[in-house]
């Protein structure tokens, strides 16, 4: 594909697209925003279009856009070496002062260094000088752990957008040169620069110091950046709609950040502490801006219902005329009121996440519900007419048996006689579908210690729930794969020694079985050993804001099948704080 074809292509996009800036690239800095993946899953990401917006409040700042061209035109790309160009005013990549990349899942790794190649510039950041753009990598899994991408970035932005895009503004504004900017870089929080450390390593998976480098006055962690309140900043929310994304012309808002559950296996709950709601006013003020570019509101929140004012907020977006779709709905916050207004909205099924069908394994998971409780949201959900049901269940989780397997097909079938019952009266019977997916122990959680369950069992277990659940009618249950998780594994769990690896699978097409062997890397090392008796661990180089101290208590308690039961929400802020370094 030649410049005038991408130019071409870029001004059609534009052509579809309403709410985008353009901005003088004259006496500005000009940033690149990268985002990992096609255009159309990056425009259906919030967290690109909250840094796009940041960026651009910035007077002297111009950002545009850049996405991983689809598989077809990447390849022609590819052979005639062709370079990115930016979406708003088809400038070469390469020509911009900092290319920042927004990275949200571990499997774009791998496009991260495809974008990088097809910007022309080299991949490692100790082979860049000042000609080439300041290569910045932020995004939720950089501030889980950011090692296994650290030798590609120059800097790491850890932390949220909000904190980060004016610091480091700021930074550039009052910086001499490159090096004066990673200097002052290093000195805020939330920015790692890991050229400023040396690292030490042991046997394959160990890492066993992080070393500030003299006279960078780079600190012996890096705290995670974050707002302290929502209450003056504007929710972020779409700004740019188009039709060509994955939901379509859409308009996302973000609802509440955080989750005071603590469900032992999830990063996202303990990562956004505390929780925190935006404002009522800003939530419904955007979205009354927005009522003219979409008829469909997806709210974004891993605990919506802890929204205290959640019920009017629906009522008021089903008044604007909204179709409203929740994200995963937290199962003890579910009220009647809440599911008749998404109803009434257009919606006809929802999602929520059991993670297993036993009472004894949700107490070692922490999350603090029972069957009869799920199944008491089910009557909601369904006798207020709800057609659908979509689960999330998990297997290879501690202490796991035979019986845990057996008791998520039980609940199923319980799940689906509710279905059923109220079905009948409608005449119409709908469906339950459900995800079944191994444990990756994640950084930056209470079980970032433990080494994910061996091949042959979860392989067993995997075969094992595939026949209890194949012939339940109407409901249709997909087991993933346990050979995915194993390296989605290694790269949440990897250390900088990972590296290899990322550019081998780029460079054959994502095969990381003949990438481990082609780099030599034990990828074992990683993913199935115990990590217990470490002292250092390869993401401790960000603090993320718990205590390793909370996460071994949370950790002994999940052997002990206890719950730590979340504080209601009046004092939940104040009871989670001290455990927040």
């Amino acid at each position: 594909m030649q410049d005038w074809e991408q130019r071409t292509r870029a001004k059609d996009v534009l052509a579809k697209e309403v709410g985008y800036v353009r901005k003088p690239h004259g006496g500005r800095l000009r940033v690149a925003l990268c985002f990992p993946n096609t255009y159309f899953v990056g425009m259906s990401n919030l967290g690109l279009q909250t840094v796009y917006t940041l960026f651009n409040n910035e007077p002297d700042v111009v950002c545009e856009r850049v996405f991983l061209p689809p598989k077809q035109e990447l390849a022609t790309l590819v052979g005639r070496g062709a370079r990115l160009v930016s979406i708003e005013s088809q400038t070469p990549i390469a020509d911009f002062d900092v290319l920042a990349f927004s990275v949200s899942f571990e499997w774009d790794y791998t496009n991260v260094v495809t974008m990088l190649r097809l910007c022309g510039l080299p991949l490692r950041a100790e082979a860049r000088n000042q000609r080439h753009p300041l290569v910045v990598i932020g995004g939720a899994v950089t501030f889980v752990n950011p090692e296994p991408l650290a030798l590609f970035a120059d800097v790491i932005a850890a932390g949220e957008g909000e904190s980060l895009v004016p610091a480091f503004a700021q930074a550039v504004r009052e910086a001499s040169d490159r090096d004066d900017l990673l200097l002052r870089l290093a000195a805020k929080r939330g920015f790692y620069i890991p050229s400023f450390y040396d690292v030490h390593y042991g046997e394959p998976g160990v890492v066993e110091a992080f070393v500030p480098k003299p006279g960078t006055g780079a600190p012996a962690v890096v705290k995670k950046a974050a707002l302290s309140t929502t209450d003056t900043v504007d929710p972020p929310s779409t700004v740019i709609f188009t039709p060509d994304t994955e939901f379509g012309s859409r308009f996302l808002i973000e609802v509440v950040r955080g989750c005071a559950n603590l469900c032992r296996f999830c990063w996202a709950g303990y990562n956004y502490l505390p929780v925190r709601a935006f404002p009522k006013e800003r939530i419904l003020e955007r979205a009354r801006a927005a009522r003219q570019y979409s008829s469909r509101a997806g709210l974004v929140s891993i605990a919506l219902c802890d929204h205290p004012d959640i019920e009017e907020i629906l009522t008021s977006l089903a008044a604007m005329g909204y179709a409203i779709s929740p994200a995963s709905l937290r199962l003890d916050d579910l009220t009647p009121t809440i599911v008749r207004l998404l109803r009434e909205s257009g919606e006809k099924g929802l999602t929520i996440a059991p993670e297993t069908g036993s009472d004894r394994l949700r107490r070692v998971i922490n999350k603090t519900v029972t069957n009869d409780e799920i199944l008491a949201a089910a009557e909601t959900i369904f006798s207020e007419g709800m057609e659908n049901l979509k689960l999330y269940y998990m297997i290879g989780l501690p202490t796991e048996t035979d019986e845990d397997l057996v008791a998520i097909r039980d609940l199923t079938i319980e799940l689906r006689e509710v279905m059923l019952k109220h079905a009948r009266a409608r005449g119409r019977i709908g469906t339950i579908a459900g995800s079944v997916n191994p444990l990756v122990p994640k950084p930056g959680t209470a079980y970032q210690r433990i080494p994910m369950e061996a091949p042959a069992s979860l392989d067993r277990k995997m075969k094992r729930l595939r026949n209890l659940v194949s012939n339940i009618e109407n409901c249709y249950i997909t087991v993933k794969s346990e050979r995915h998780s194993f390296y989605q594994g290694l790269l949440s769990l990897g250390d900088r020694r990972v590296a290899p690896v990322i550019e081998a699978a780029e460079a054959n097409g994502g095969n990381w079985r003949a990438a481990c062997a082609e780099t030599g890397v034990d990828a074992d090392a990683y993913v199935f050993r115990d990590r217990s008796d470490d002292a250092v661990l390869a993401w401790d180089i960000i603090d993320g804001g718990m205590k390793d101290t909370f996460f071994r208590n949370e950790f002994a308690k999940s052997l002990r099948e206890e719950w730590t039961l979340p504080p209601k929400r009046a004092a939940e802020n104040a009871k989670l704080l001290p455990m927040i370094g």
